[in-house]
């Protein structure tokens, strides 16, 4: 990776980076921060809210009740995810907690990156959040994949039951939504690692030179 280190010479850039669940979103961040990207990662935002004394657990309690805490004190996210399949209404109570202090947690770290880095927020739900994303960035990076390829690296992943993967992903953005709002995709398919970071330090060059 030699010579691929940090923005040196144009334009610091902001990428949304997103895809679907099982897609490799993840390892792509993983080798973006290897690059020299700063990251801002939603999802740990997130689960930082929701872990034990995190900023949003008094008012999940307050909303949702006791029985949504688990015994260490963290969000029981299988409950909350029961409850948002059952209720659709109940994930937009869950969001409306949680996305304004997404949001100061996110330009807090945005904040700390330095002035040659590229930033790169991670967004699972970048696609489902309409133009607000693609707005706020200069690039949008979708990792592709099929939804069985998906299920079927979900299921290996987490254990979960077929079903289970295919609930969610019902209830993510379309894969031709996602691809509508990409500057650049990266289709993750029979990729090994090696190929994948390939792709990954070609799409790098192109921003260090202002593409």
């Amino acid at each position: 990776m030699a010579g691929l280190g940090l923005n040196t010479g144009g334009k610091r850039l902001t990428i949304g980076l997103t895809g679907g669940i099982g897609s490799g979103k993840s390892t792509v961040s993983q080798m973006l921060v290897d690059l020299g990207a700063h990251l801002v990662d939603m999802d740990a935002i997130s689960r930082s809210l929701t872990a034990p004394q995190g900023a949003a657990i008094d008012a999940i309690t307050q909303h949702f009740g006791p029985d949504f805490i688990d015994a260490s004190g963290a969000m029981d996210r299988n409950r909350m995810r029961e409850l948002a399949f059952a209720d659709p209404g109940a994930m937009a109570r869950l969001e409306g907690i949680l996305h304004p202090l997404i949001g100061q947690h996110a330009a807090a770290r945005a904040a700390l990156a330095l002035p040659a880095q590229h930033i790169v927020y991670d967004v699972p739900l970048l696609a489902e959040s309409g133009r607000l994303w693609r707005d706020k960035v200069d690039r949008v990076l979708v990792i592709d994949t099929s939804p069985e390829t998906q299920i079927a690296r979900v299921m290996v992943r987490s254990g979960w039951p077929r079903e289970a993967v295919e609930k969610v992903l019902a209830k993510q953005a379309q894969r031709e939504t996602r691809l509508a709002l990409a500057d650049h995709v990266i289709l993750n398919e029979g990729l090994s690692l090696e190929e994948l970071r390939a792709e990954v330090e070609k799409l790098w060059r192109l921003w260090n030179n202002g593409v």
